[in-house]
């Protein structure tokens, strides 16, 4: 007999098996990884897994010279974007991180372009690496300047072989020597007696003319 309850319960299990259906049909971003590679051809593998409230994004790169991986954590989730196409959100990530010759070198906060607008919450935070992170940061920031070089003096110009190297002499100037002052000209014997003849016998003021007169009558 077909009651109102049975109709019910029919109902409810098409809306199930409907449900059902449907989640199977679509990609599930815990079951399908993201690949990419890198700028240095790294081979990378994105898996998300949930624990509890955080998301955990789980990084692995490999390539015939190297492999490495790194970890996220982080609550998409309170992106309104993400809870619409939570798998394109990590293929963002994706973009920023196979511009890398490292993927694990990436900021340590990362916050896909869907979600610019949301909180500091939606973004995926660093966790954890196979590496020390800080090693190339420090030695980076540890690295001495480059100090000026100081100036070097002039070199002298090389000298050609063979050739003597000649030392110019500047000639110094002969300091003149003071010219002897000539004597006095001798007075003749003529003069001398007759200024002393003058001297003697004539009056101070007249011994020139007196001296001279008798000069003239001596010679």
């Amino acid at each position: 007999m077909w009651t109102p309850d049975s109709a019910l319960v029919l109902l409810l299990a098409c809306c199930l098996w409907s449900a059902e259906a449907q989640s199977e049909r679509r990609p599930n971003i815990w079951d399908d990884p993201i690949t990419f590679k890198t700028q240095a051809k790294d081979s990378c593998t994105m898996s998300i897994t949930g624990q509890g409230e955080f998301t955990r994004l789980r990084l692995a790169c490999r390539s015939s010279k190297r492999s490495y991986w790194c970890e996220y954590v982080g609550r998409p989730y309170t992106c309104s974007p993400y809870n619409k196409n939570p798998r394109h959100y990590f293929v963002q990530m994706m973009w920023g991180l196979r511009k890398l010759h490292n993927a694990c070198l990436a900021p340590r906060q990362i916050k896909p372009h869907m979600c610019r607008k949301a909180t500091e919450e939606s973004q995926m935070v660093f966790s954890s690496a196979s590496f020390s992170r800080s090693r190339p940061e420090a030695s980076a920031r540890t690295r001495p300047a480059a100090q000026p070089s100081r100036p070097q003096p002039p070199r002298p110009a090389p000298t050609r072989p063979g050739s003597a190297s000649q030392s110019i002499r500047v000639p110094t100037r002969a300091t003149p020597t003071p010219s002897a002052s000539p004597p006095p000209p001798a007075t003749s014997p003529v003069v001398s007696n007759a200024k002393r003849t003058a001297q003697r016998y004539c009056w101070r003021s007249l011994q020139g003319i007196c001296s001279y007169v008798i000069g003239l009558v001596r010679q």
